[in-house]
């Protein structure tokens, strides 16, 4: 049902160095690649996520709330993932552990602020 999810950023060049690393470990890559967004993904046809510079010209800001959860294959990607959204410069917001019954997760914040989490459900 998704099609893409865009994020905010400040900071183009610094969020493609971010996301191009981290979505690297997925096997995902640009997709869409513009002056003022790029998208990733597995595939065009896939869920995208990308970031994108607003279109009103004003700062880009953090939605209170808005979170982007993607799926991981294993708790162990998971932890994988997370970890090297850390190293990338992301800051935590929960790190990566069980959450309840059957769903495993470990939550940050990208460069820009913006909220993403990684899971596993099962």
């Amino acid at each position: 049902m998704i099609g893409y999810v865009t994020l905010g950023t400040k900071d183009l060049k610094r969020a493609a160095a971010f996301y191009d690393a981290l979505f690297g470990e997925l096997g995902a890559k640009r997709v869409m690649d513009y002056e003022r967004f790029i998208l990733w993904g597995n595939s065009p046809t896939a869920p995208l996520l990308g970031v994108i510079l607003p279109h009103d010209g004003k700062p880009a800001c953090v939605g209170n709330g808005v979170m982007v959860a993607l799926a991981a294959k294993s708790k162990e990607q998971v932890d994988q993932l997370y970890q090297k959204a850390i190293e990338l410069g992301a800051t935590d917001e929960g790190p990566a552990g069980p959450r309840g019954q059957g769903f495993y997760a470990g939550y940050f914040r990208d460069p820009d602020g913006n909220k993403l989490n990684f899971y596993f459900m099962g």
